[in-house]
């Protein structure tokens, strides 16, 4: 479709001066109408505690632990969401607040997605969220959509200045570098480091800033009708209203090495690679800035943990009339004769239940969606006609050690900066190697960690856990070393798959503790997961923990309009970090722009006109 209009257009001077005059009003059009007289959806005034308090363990688990029984989905539903992550119940809440009727579905034993935690041995972890930024305020538009979808409840306690610590080398010999939230602060903590590259990081920032001004050239090519996004990519308006596809072609190696030529500064600048799992020389630049600009206000941990996040969400949805049912696996969507989306096959105890809806929303990742949910037939025409997979391809996995350590946060001296630990500062090389080696060479030969105490970050921690502190490790891992158990039972999988694992975990403690070595003779608790412990509880394909790869080709107008909440089967719709970008907020924004398309309106500016109001007010 994109270039057929190329030639047309580039056939004919006329036709692309016709064109561009009409363009511009019909942007202007889409992105600038309102709801269209219809109910207000969102609130300038939310219900604020004057005090945030964690919630006890046995009442979320009330609310986020509801077995699925027939008997508890509602009647006359209006739209039935497939998983329970952040993208998904964000769709349900604001579903929710126009007045829809909405059952979430979560093969899991619990929902959340990757807010999931659990207990063990007097110890929690998390499991996906470490850190969030921009949650400095609750006039910042991610918090104040969150917001609207939680009622408000959610707590956050702020991290240190230095939220991350980034290592470069191994034992005495490495070199610590902290990253620093404020801009100016950021700029002047490398400064005291580099102070021959003051250029090079004024440009980087510059850089950083520049993406984050265009990111709505994202967002924006997944809500205009794609013929509208072909036409303005054809003439070039594209490129006048956004920049951000001119950034997006560029790899993140590829900015930081003009920006300098010195390695150390450059890995620094590349650093957060881990929280995408593409590799610098792979990943978009865009993409990068985007993640780095999330972080200079702050870094932040939800009060009570990642599950708190989930429980007040889903109190939210259920409070509005929907349902929150886990242990309900969907193991088909329902087509009817003109192949529309009509309801969902949930599979439970040899049983089968058929739950209808008008409107299906899939959370659970384009690869699950449309090769395994729906017909073969199905998805080779939406391959063909849409691109949905053709764009899409696995991420990289992941593999978590999870550490009970006994004494406090202050007996421990532990920090609530995260570690982003190296062997070297030759970023992309090193886990290229690292990726292509045998489950045995990588297990000796691990080149990044990242090193969390979410005990340290939970001001609420003393209170539920005291005397006792938590660890969470976290590396890039390869699927393909451990799918030959992939078919075997978890916590079944046998002597071979246990030693494999725990040859990473020992390797992975050992270089965590050159960092800590107060904390040998403190372990209580020691255990490690694989991509297919990340397959059996979120229900990823691969292990693929960031969704499909956040590679160069992610990030095209073709793909970037691809991957969109619209399907080309009436009634059904995407959500979660395949549609928009990986992580929580990522995540988030994608039930925005999901809501949107659902609703017919432009809720994104509903939204931003209630965050004006309340600013006013304030």
């Amino acid at each position: 479709m994109f270039s057929a209009v190329t030639d047309l257009i580039s056939s004919n001077f006329a036709i692309s001066i016709g064109i561009v005059l009409i363009m511009v009003p019909l942007v202007l059009f889409f992105l600038l109408r309102d709801s269209g007289g219809q109910e207000d959806i969102f609130s300038a005034n939310l219900p604020y505690p004057k005090e945030y308090r964690h919630v006890s363990k046995a009442v979320k688990d009330k609310v986020i632990k509801n077995g699925f029984a027939l008997k508890k989905v509602p009647e006359n539903l209006d739209a039935i969401v497939i998983g329970s992550g952040v993208g998904g119940l964000s769709v349900a809440a604001t579903l929710g607040r126009a007045g829809k009727k909405v059952l979430v579905l979560e093969q899991h034993d619990q929902a959340g997605g990757c807010c999931h935690t659990f207990v063990e041995k007097g110890y929690e972890f998390d499991t996906g969220i470490h850190y969030i930024g921009q949650m400095h305020s609750n006039n910042s538009f991610s918090k104040f959509y969150l917001d609207q979808c939680s009622d408000g409840q959610i707590g956050w306690c702020a991290m240190d200045e230095a939220f991350d610590i980034v290592s470069f080398g191994e034992a005495d010999e490495n070199r610590k570098y902290r990253i620093l939230s404020d801009v100016d602060s950021y700029k002047k903590q490398l400064l005291k480091h580099f102070p021959d590259e003051k250029d090079a990081i004024e440009k980087y920032v510059r850089a950083v800033q520049e993406v984050g001004k265009n990111s709505v050239g994202m967002f924006m090519v997944k809500i205009l009708p794609k013929w509208l996004v072909s036409t303005l990519s054809a003439t070039g308006l594209l490129n006048v209203i956004t920049k951000f596809f001119k950034i997006s072609s560029r790899s993140t190696l590829e900015v930081v090495s003009d920006l300098t030529k010195n390695k150390e500064l450059q890995a620094i600048f590349s650093y957060i690679f881990g929280d995408y799992g593409t590799a610098p020389k792979n990943s978009s630049f865009a993409l990068h800035a985007l993640l780095v600009g999330h972080y200079m206000k702050g870094a932040f941990y939800p009060l009570g943990g990642p599950a708190e996040i989930t429980y007040h969400m889903v109190s939210f949805i259920e409070k509005l009339g929907g349902k929150v049912l886990v242990r309900a696996k969907v193991s088909e969507i329902l087509l009817d004769d003109n192949q529309k989306a009509v309801g969902v096959r949930v599979t439970k105890g040899g049983e089968s239940h058929n739950i209808y809806a008008p409107c299906i929303v899939s959370d659970a990742g384009v690869y699950n969606t449309f090769e395994k949910l729906l017909p073969q037939s199905i998805t080779d025409k939406s391959r063909e006609k849409f691109g949905h997979l053709h764009y899409a391809k696995h991420g990289v996995s992941y593999m978590s050690v999870f550490v009970g350590l006994k004494g406090d946060t202050k007996t421990l001296n532990l920090p609530s900066s995260n570690l982003w630990g190296f062997v070297s500062n030759n970023l992309s090389q090193d886990v290229e190697e690292y990726l292509s080696m045998t489950a045995a060479e990588a297990a000796n030969n691990v080149p990044m960690l990242f090193v969390s105490f979410p005990s340290a970050k939970d001001t609420s921690w003393e209170e539920r856990f005291p005397g006792k502190s938590a660890c969470v490790i976290v590396t890039l891992a390869n699927y393909e070393w451990f799918e030959q158990w992939e078919e075997e039972r978890v916590m079944h999988r046998g002597e071979d798959y246990n030693s494999l694992k725990q040859q990473f975990g020992k390797n992975i403690w050992e270089k965590a503790l050159q960092h800590y070595p107060q904390l040998r003779d403190r372990v209580d608790y020691f255990d490690v997961s694989s991509p297919l412990t990340h397959k059996y509880y979120m229900n990823a394909d691969k292990g693929d923990c960031y969704g499909i790869d956040h590679d160069l080709s992610r990030f095209t107008v073709e793909s970037a309009t691809s991957l969109r909440s619209k399907t080309d089967i009436p009634g059904l719709y995407l959500t979660g970090q395949d549609i928009f970008i990986d992580g929580f907020t990522g995540a988030l924004m994608s039930g925005l722009g999901c809501s949107c398309a659902i609703l017919g309106q432009h809720v994104i500016n509903d939204l931003k006109n209630k965050l004006k109001k309340k600013m006013k007010k304030s």
